[in-house]
């Protein structure tokens, strides 16, 4: 697969990834959101309640926004995000009311319906059960799939002006240090067959013979 460098293209693989969940988790109930990717303050994502978002001549759809400048954490990590979102969606769709505060806060019908979904689930003190991370099962699809690494991500970490239309510019902070990644790649030095391992391997290519080389 080409590298995910560029913004388009990683725009494409996330809908990719959340047809891959959607099936998995949800056995496919879900219809295909707008998938954005912008800049989302002190947050990895969000979900759109509003079912006209997005509109064209076919009809309307919600919004699922992955932030632009979190994309280049391990691909656990961002499909953890894109599946937080997709209970949010799952839980509207079924009518179950999963935050309260102005739609900030998790309640505990968020939190089952993420444990049921692939998540694993701690508690904030000021947004509720809202700190999802993979659990064994998103890590085993992530495995399955053989889920590629985003490599490209919005600078918001140091200042840029932006000029246009109206007046924008400004510093914008809220960068994130990418996280150490929960699975690592294994590669045949000779055919170049790869797989994906949780935790430090001993593992050989048997039709090459050789050791699979530690490459991220």
């Amino acid at each position: 697969m080409k590298q995910l460098t560029s913004y388009n293209r990683v725009a494409g693989y996330l809908n990719k990834v959340f047809d891959l969940l959607n099936q998995e988790f949800f056995e496919g109930a879900l219809s295909r959101p707008t998938i954005t990717i912008q800049s989302t303050p002190k947050a990895y994502g969000h979900f759109s309640l509003r079912e006209d978002t997005w509109i064209s001549k076919l009809g309307g759809t919600h919004e699922i926004n992955i932030g632009a400048g979190t994309l280049s954490r391990p691909i656990e990590d961002v499909a953890a995000t894109l599946l937080h979102e997709m209970v949010h969606y799952y839980n509207h769709e079924n009518g179950v009311q999963d935050c309260s505060r102005g739609n900030t806060y998790h309640n505990q019908n968020f939190k089952a319906s993420a444990e049921a979904h692939g998540l694993t689930v701690t508690r904030s003190e000021k947004y509720g059960w809202s700190r999802t991370a993979p659990s064994d099962s998103l890590l085993e699809i992530v495995l399955k799939y053989d889920l590629q690494d985003i490599e490209i991500n919005r600078n918001e970490a140091t200042g840029f002006q932006i000029t246009g239309t109206g007046t924008h510019s400004g510093t914008i902070t809220g960068g994130l240090a990418p996280k150490k990644s929960s699975s690592r790649k294994y590669v045949c030095p000779c055919c170049g067959m790869s797989v994906r391992a949780t935790k430090v391997v001993n593992i050989a290519c048997l039709d090459c013979n050789e050791p699979l080389l530690l490459v991220g």
